[in-house]
């Protein structure tokens, strides 16, 4: 397989491209370059953790560490050999995922949809406000309007039950109940369609819009959604949630969930942030959830990220944050435990490992149990700041919701697999008529 094959020569051609520039010393260069992230990594840590004296130089040592690397690597002729070989290996790694990844069939499940008629009474609610005021700057009302949609547009100066709005607008006859809005507003609408059997249609026009991208739907063209009126398929997916409360993207638990809950965060998103974390990381008043789902547990945790389907790893280079479908009828749930400088300094390669290791958690399940020593548990879902009783049952009602998505959309990326070598290395040495046993073993 010729992806197999570019994989091995970029691998190899990250190691000679040192070996020739640098001999055995290589392994030493080597060793600079990942002391520098670990310094990096631990200042990081001091800046967010602590304050004063402490922050400062946490703060230098993110500066200060990787131009010091940088400007050694430099001073010994070693910036381009470095560069190039690190260019090899990140190709080496991409190309090795693309000779994993299943074909386009498989690629597609969870994806399944089937043609639909138009509807008849279709009702949108629009946030003007959303995304800066997308709804304005790409004419939605109007657009709507002429697709024959009834439009709702929400006060900005009073506050209005929307998930009342939609119950109203079924029983007056809406046969599509969709939102141009944010994730938040969109939960809301999603319940009530979930719950009346109505099908229901995301327009991308709040600021994330995370449910969108992992539905397919162009986030810079809210309108293309519009499509779905006149020429869409009709999508299966899961619901999310959390004390009965529903979320279509993820509910998050501890030291973010604070941070935005506090009232100046929608104003001064990063001085709130700073000033808050020291705190919840290290203060005697830090967050420390528990975690139960199946016969797995949990303690001690500062961040729980319970999500409508997993997503992939943070760290993931090919297109991180996403989910790969949204019908597995499984949550994913990822704890986080970080107490010292040394922990934060091995996060990102725990976040690559394994579904557990030694402070981070990462695993599916049908229901997560949120436990914490008070009587309430600050969440975020979908970005909207609650507080909620505890204990906090999330759990997940697999196809729940009928979502009306254009014929055209952009699409998700396939799944791409971790690099396994041995497999890589299987596909690139087995002639091409027993490539197919190669590939599954």
């Amino acid at each position: 397989m010729t992806w197999a094959r570019l994989a091995l020569l970029a691998l190899l051609g990250s190691v000679l491209v040192l070996l020739v520039a640098a001999g055995l010393k290589s392994v030493l260069w080597v060793l600079i370059g990942l002391a520098g992230v670990a310094v990096t990594a631990a200042g990081l840590w001091w800046t967010l953790a602590h304050t004063g004296l402490v922050r400062a130089v946490g703060l230098l040592l993110v500066v200060c560490a990787p131009l010091a690397v940088l400007a050694l690597y430099a001073t010994h002729g070693m910036l381009w050999p470095a560069c190039v070989s690190l260019g090899l290996w990140v190709l080496a790694l991409a190309a090795a995922r693309i000779a994993l990844t299943p074909g386009a069939g498989a690629a597609a499940r969870g994806r399944e949809h089937r043609p639909v008629e138009a509807p008849r009474h279709p009702w949108i609610v629009m946030n003007p406000r959303s995304g800066g005021g997308k709804v304005a700057r790409f004419h939605l009302v109007d657009r709507a309007r002429q697709a024959g949609a009834r439009v709702v547009l929400l006060d900005p100066h009073r506050h209005q039950d929307v998930a009342e709005l939609a119950r109203r607008a079924v029983d007056e006859g809406a046969d599509l109940l969709a939102v141009a809005g944010g994730d938040g507003t969109q939960a809301l609408v999603a319940e009530v369609a979930a719950r009346l059997d109505v099908p229901f249609m995301v327009i991308p026009a709040g600021t994330r819009n995370h449910f969108a991208l992992d539905l397919g739907l162009d986030r810079d063209d809210p309108a293309a959604a519009l499509e779905a009126l006149t020429d869409g398929v009709e999508l299966r997916v899961d619901l999310g949630f959390a004390a009965g409360r529903v979320f279509v993207n993820n509910a998050s638990f501890g030291t973010y969930a604070v941070v935005v809950g506090d009232p100046a965060y929608r104003d001064e998103k990063v001085r709130t942030t700073l000033h808050a974390l020291p705190g919840l990381l290290t203060g005697p008043d830090a967050p420390r959830l528990r975690m139960r789902a199946g016969q797995t547990h949990a303690e001690g945790l500062q961040a729980l990220l319970v999500s409508n389907n997993p997503y992939r790893p943070v760290v993931d280079s090919a297109r991180p944050g996403l989910r790969e479908r949204l019908d597995s009828g499984q949550l994913g749930v990822l704890c986080v435990r970080v107490d010292n400088s040394g922990q934060a300094v091995r996060l990102p390669a725990r976040l690559r490992r394994g579904p557990r290791d030694s402070g981070v958690t990462r695993l599916t399940a049908r229901e997560v149990v949120v436990e914490a020593d008070g009587a309430t548990v600050p969440a975020g879902i979908d970005g909207e700041s609650v507080v909620l009783p505890a204990p906090v049952v999330c759990r997940v009602d697999p196809g729940a919701l009928r979502v009306r998505v254009p014929r055209r959309r952009p699409g998700t990326p396939p799944n791409r697999p971790p690099a396994d070598w041995p497999r890589v290395m299987r596909l690139a040495l087995t002639p091409p008529g027993r490539r197919h046993t190669a590939a599954a073993r």
